[in-house]
């Protein structure tokens, strides 16, 4: 297997989750080097078929079961639930995928914002979702946890690199969005300038997803940041024009 951020947390031995970096494979040229996976909704920029070849070495050179399910990100709360390996080109329009059947793949681009990977205590059911700052507010993760068929107090979840709490400066629009439907949320944010904070994706994620109904200790991650981390991530907010890393998750066929 490639360099990797293999996923921190205890999942069943039949579950596997892992975060790509932006070397050590791949063919994409600056400023989308090496291994860029995103699509053209992503990374305008990048020639596609190097990027087609990106993912087929992703497939082949990590060992994966099957193609990954890839999405169409918008920042909504849509979930996708995927019972068999895709066809060729399908990417649908959603943030997040489920799935309860072995061997099929999971597949979220990042490039600073949350990729999160949900897994059944029993190894039954995953769950991979993709929560920028508009989709976290809106419900992005608690979405997820209700679509799946596993109730959240027996789900295990990580965090993966993303925007961390030190780098990552909002204004009032994002602050807002957060505060005005939970005042408590406030705690996560540390003002900077006038208008400006710094906020914590991370603990705002673990604060929604304790409120839905997981348990603190199952939720792991989110100490790895993107903006700060130039050689082994890719960050919109740091460069621009970016690639995407990929956060993949499958069960055992």
């Amino acid at each position: 297997m490639s360099p990797c951020i293999v996923a921190g947390a205890p999942f069943p031995a039949n579950v596997h989750a892992f975060t790509t970096l932006r070397h050590g494979a791949g063919a994409s040229q600056a400023p989308f080097d090496t291994f860029n996976l995103g699509n053209f909704r992503t990374t305008d920029g990048d020639d596609a078929g190097v990027v087609a070849r990106n993912r087929v070495e992703l497939a082949e050179g990590f060992g994966l079961p099957s193609t990954p399910h890839w999405l169409k990100q918008v920042h909504g709360t849509d979930v996708m639930r995927f019972d068999a390996i895709p066809a060729h080109g399908d990417e649908p329009e959603a943030d997040a995928a489920i799935t309860s059947t072995p061997g099929v793949v999971l597949a979220i681009l990042t490039a600073d914002c949350l990729p999160v990977v949900f897994a059944a205590k029993d190894g039954s059911e995953i769950a991979a979702a993709h929560a920028g700052w508009p989709g976290l507010s809106k419900g992005m993760l608690e979405a997820t946890l209700d679509a799946m068929r596993t109730p959240a107090a027996d789900v295990v979840a990580w965090i993966g690199p993303a925007a961390g709490p030190s780098r990552y400066e909002v204004g009032r629009n994002v602050f807002d969005a957060f505060v005005s439907h939970d005042a408590g949320a406030a705690v996560h944010f540390a003002a900077t300038r006038e208008g400006h904070w710094l906020a914590d994706l991370p603990a705002l994620a673990r604060r929604r997803l304790v409120a839905s109904g997981m348990h603190v200790v199952d939720i792991h991650g989110g100490d790895l940041c993107t903006i700060s981390d130039p050689a082994r991530f890719f960050s919109h907010r740091r460069d621009g024009r970016s690639g995407r890393i990929a956060t993949i998750a499958w069960i055992d066929p």
